[in-house]
C-alpha cells in the first residue's frame, strides 16, 4: 500500500506561505491532538509518529460452556466504580442461531474481570451465567451508556444489535433484519424498544456501534457495508435513537486505497470530545500465516481519525497494533480492537484487543497507553521544527502533552498575524521544556501568554529528540 496521507514535508517552504491566508482556528481551551495535519501548517525534519499501546494482561478467557471459541465483538465501558465488559458468547455456530447469548463481566479496576451470577436467562438448562440476553441480536450486541442529557433513566443504557438473513444481495442489505434498538436503566436487564429493526440499509455483519455524539448533537451509527469489493463502514446519525438519517459510507483522501475494515471501533476521544477516533480491525482474506489452522486470513489493528464523522484521516497507514510473536495471533479475525475507552489509572488509557480467535484459548488482553498519546509531531536527535496555523489563544496559558529524552528539548515560539515574532515570545525567550508530562505549561521569560489572550497567532514549536502529543489554551 502507497503512504496516501503522509505529510509532504519537502513543501514546508510553500506551505509556510500559506499559513497566514487561510481562517483562524478557534481552539478555545479544548485538548487539540497531533493525530492528523489539522495544526500543522508547515514543517522541516519534524514529521508525525503513530504511538502503538504496550500489551498488557489477558483480562478474559472464553471458556465458559455458554462462550466458546468465537467469542467476540467486545464493548467496554464504565459506569462510576463499575467497568463492565459486554461480548458475544459463541461456539462456532450460525450468524443466525439464537442459541448467541450476550455476556457481561465486571471489573473495578480494568484487570481483574469476574462474570456475575445474572439469573436471567437459561442456557444448556442453567440461569447460574452473566448472559443479559439471547437471540440473534446477541450476534454484535453493542451497548453504550447514553451520554445525552435528555436520556430518560429507564434508557441511560442503549444497544444496537441484530443482522439481515440470510439470501440473495443480503450483503447490499437487500434482505429482511436489520439493527434493532435496545435500552437499559442499569446495563444489565434490556429490552427491545420495538419489533422493527431501526436500521436496515447494510451489511451488519460485524459490531456496529452506536454512541451520544455530543461535540455533533445526535446519536451517531457506525456499520458495516461492502464497498469497492472490501468490508467497510458507513454512519448514520439520529436525534431520538429510533428515526435514522440515510447512512453515508466512510470517504478519505484521495489516493488512499481501499482496505477491508472488518470493524470500526470508533468514538469520540475522551478528553477532546470534538475528534472521533477509530481503530479497525484491517482484514487481509487471503493470507495464511498458520498453515494448520481451518480458515485463511490475517489481520491487525489501525488508527484513524475524523473531524467531522464522515472524512477519515489515513495519516498512519501502517498497523497500530501487529500481531506479534505469538502465532495464535496470526489467525483470521485475531487482533480486533473492542469498543471503549477506559481511565484505569491517572492518566492512563486501557484499551482491550482479541486474540486467538477459533481457539479454545480465544480470549481478550488490554492495551496501555498514556492519556491522549495516540500519536505525536516528533523530532529526532538532529532537531526539528514545526509551524502551527493560525489560531485564536483562548487562555492565559499553553499546555502541552509532551515527551523528550533526557538530552532532549522542546520551545516555542509566537508569531502573528503577518508571520512576525512577538516581542518576548521568541523561541530564545522561551523557557526549554525537557520531561515527560501530560500536562506542561510552557513559559516564557518576561512574558506572560495571558496578555495575548483572544489575539490571533500562530506557533512555531522547535524540537529536538522530543514528541509534541497534544496542546491546549488553558485557563
Amino acid at each position: 500500500m502507497p503512504c496516501p496521507g503522509r505529510f509532504p514535508f519537502l513543501l514546508a517552504i510553500s506551505l509556510a506561505a500559506s499559513v497566514h491566508a487561510a481562517a483562524p482556528l478557534d481552539p478555545g481551551t479544548r485538548w487539540e491532538l497531533f493525530v492528523d495535519r489539522h495544526l500543522v501548517a508547515s514543517a522541516r525534519d519534524a514529521a508525525p509518529r503513530l504511538h502503538p499501546p504496550r500489551r498488557a494482561e489477558v483480562v478474559l478467557v472464553t471458556d465458559a460452556p455458554w462462550e466458546g471459541p468465537t467469542s467476540a465483538y467486545f464493548t467496554v465501558l464504565r459506569d462510576g466504580g463499575v467497568i463492565r465488559l459486554y461480548y458475544r458468547g459463541s461456539v462456532e455456530g450460525s450468524d443466525h442461531s439464537d442459541a448467541q447469548v450476550t455476556c457481561v463481566a465486571e471489573s473495578r479496576d480494568g484487570v481483574t474481570f469476574t462474570r456475575p451470577r445474572l439469573g436471567l436467562v437459561e442456557v444448556n438448562g442453567s440461569k447460574e451465567n452473566n448472559v443479559v440476553w439471547r437471540g440473534v441480536e446477541s450476534h454484535n450486541f453493542a451497548p453504550f451508556l447514553d451520554t445525552n442529557p435528555a436520556a430518560a433513566p429507564d434508557a441511560r443504557y442503549k444497544a444496537l444489535g441484530g443482522v439481515k438473513q440470510p439470501g440473495r444481495n443480503w450483503h447490499q442489505g437487500a434482505t429482511p433484519g436489520g439493527l434493532y434498538a435496545f435500552a437499559s436503566a442499569d446495563g444489565i436487564h434490556w429490552r427491545k424498544l420495538r419489533d422493527e429493526p431501526v436500521l436496515t440499509k447494510g451489511a451488519f455483519d460485524s459490531l456496529n456501534l452506536a454512541f451520544w455524539d455530543g461535540a455533533r448533537g445526535g446519536y451517531a451509527c457506525y456499520s458495516r457495508i461492502f464497498l469497492h469489493k472490501v468490508r467497510a463502514v458507513q454512519s448514520a446519525r439520529s436525534t431520538d435513537f429510533m428515526a435514522w438519517e440515510e447512512a453515508v459510507p466512510n470517504r478519505y483522501a484521495e489516493g488512499v486505497s481501499w482496505e477491508h475494515f472488518y470493524t470500526s471501533a470508533t468514538l469520540p476521544c475522551p478528553g477532546a470530545e470534538h475528534l472521533l477516533l477509530a481503530f479497525p480491525m484491517r482484514f487481509l482474506p487471503d493470507r495464511r500465516r498458520v498453515a494448520t489452522h481451518k480458515s485463511p486470513g490475517v489481520s491487525d489493528a489501525v488508527f484513524l481519525s475524523s473531524r467531522d464523522g464522515a472524512l477519515w484521516d489515513r495519516t498512519f497507514p501502517e498497523a497500530w497494533v501487529r500481531p506479534g510473536p505469538d502465532a495464535g495471533n496470526w489467525t483470521e479475525r485475531s487482533n480486533m480492537p473492542a469498543w471503549g475507552i477506559v481511565e484505569t489509572a491517572p492518566g492512563e488509557w486501557s484499551m482491550y484487543i482479541s486474540e486467538h480467535y477459533r481457539s479454545s484459548g480465544n480470549r481478550l488482553r488490554r492495551l496501555v497507553l498514556p492519556r491522549h498519546r495516540l500519536a505525536a509531531m516528533h523530532a529526532g536527535a538532529e532537531g526539528g521544527e514545526f509551524t502551527t496555523p493560525l489560531l485564536r489563544v483562548g487562555g492565559n496559558r499553553l499546555v502541552l502533552n509532551a515527551a523528550t529524552s533526557a538530552a532532549g528539548s522542546l520551545r516555542a515560539e509566537v508569531r502573528d498575524e503577518h508571520g512576525a515574532v512577538i516581542p518576548g515570545f521568541s523561541a530564545a525567550d522561551c523557557t526549554e521544556y525537557f520531561g515527560d508530562d501530560l500536562e506542561t505549561t510552557l513559559d516564557w521569560k518576561s512574558v506572560r501568554l495571558a496578555d495575548l489572550r483572544g489575539r490571533v497567532v500562530s506557533l512555531r514549536f522547535t524540537l529536538r529528540d522530543a514528541d509534541l502529543f497534544a496542546l491546549r489554551f488553558a485557563e
